[in-house]
């Protein structure tokens, strides 16, 4: 909410119009100031800077909920869960079906050892129609260090799913299903995050993939060892209230740091740690 455009807020466009002309685009530019700074900056009065920061909090601060509410909401959330099965019967056992609905699962290994692979047939498995077990709907793969490779993603649905794959007309139908980003920065990639929200209010989207999430801003964050101040900090905020509002399981990878496993770069809900290639079983 704090990256929401203040031109969409309906500010009367006479202080809209000098937000803008001074480059304070979003809540986050205006509300990071203190009321003189911005009238120094906007060169205005008090009063319209008091009103304007006032009803910019008051769009952007989530609403008040009851407990009541709040529990109501948890049973629902419990009612719509999910999973989506990898078909690996080892790991689908551990994980109690599969790929869970509504949170955030981080793959964590070295380099290598298959997580893109296991990606490609998660991404397929997702657009495979439900009558196979599969969810029916669009996959986005946000592909950061252009690892997809659609001749791998063709050989292993082939080999995975050949009553399905051989279909006329159905290898490409599922193709067609998987939405392929490729950003090169991190304002690219929240870009790409921003496009996301339209799909998911279609009510298109089963699946997101983001492969690899860390290599954005690899080497930058050895800097520091606070999570508060990491690069990603609103990304990673916003990837999971993606997953609890819409309900569809999201894959994030990301590869070993140290040899602890509890030197995690992320605090996900849940984190599949990978000591064995997974691609074994593709």
């Amino acid at each position: 909410m704090a990256n929401r455009f203040i031109s969409e807020m309906g500010l009367p466009k006479s202080i809209a119009n000098v937000f803008a002309a001074r480059n304070v685009k979003t809540a986050k530019d205006a509300l990071s100031l203190t009321e003189f700074e911005l009238m120094e900056l906007l060169d205005v009065g008090l009063a319209e800077v008091t009103s304007a920061v006032a009803y910019i909090s008051e769009m952007v601060c989530p609403p008040f909920e009851t407990a009541l509410s709040l529990l109501e909401q948890r049973v629902q959330n419990e009612h719509l869960a999910g999973h989506l099965p990898t078909r690996l019967k080892g790991l689908d056992k551990a994980l109690c079906g599969g790929i869970p609905f509504g949170v955030v699962t981080e793959l964590v290994g070295p380099a290598g050892i298959g997580k893109t692979q296991f990606c490609l047939k998660l991404a397929l498995l997702a657009s495979l129609p439900t009558s196979y077990g599969g969810l029916d709907g669009q996959v986005i793969y946000i592909d950061v260090e252009s690892k997809f490779s659609s001749r791998r993603m063709i050989e292993i649905g082939s080999k995975s799913f050949p009553e399905v794959f051989y279909r006329e007309g159905m290898a490409k139908e599922m193709a067609g299903r998987i939405l392929v980003l490729q950003p090169s920065s991190l304002p690219e990639f929240t870009d790409s995050l921003q496009q996301i929200k339209v799909l998911l209010l279609q009510n298109k989207l089963k699946l997101l993939i983001i492969d690899s999430m860390a290599a954005l801003v690899s080497g930058e964050f050895e800097q520091t060892n606070n999570p508060r101040q990491h690069p990603l900090a609103w990304h990673i905020s916003f990837i999971k209230s993606l997953a609890e509002l819409s309900r569809i399981p999201i894959i994030v990878t990301n590869q070993v740091r140290s040899q602890t496993h509890g030197d995690s770069l992320f605090s996900f809900q849940h984190t599949i740690w990978v000591n064995e290639r997974l691609d074994s079983g593709l």
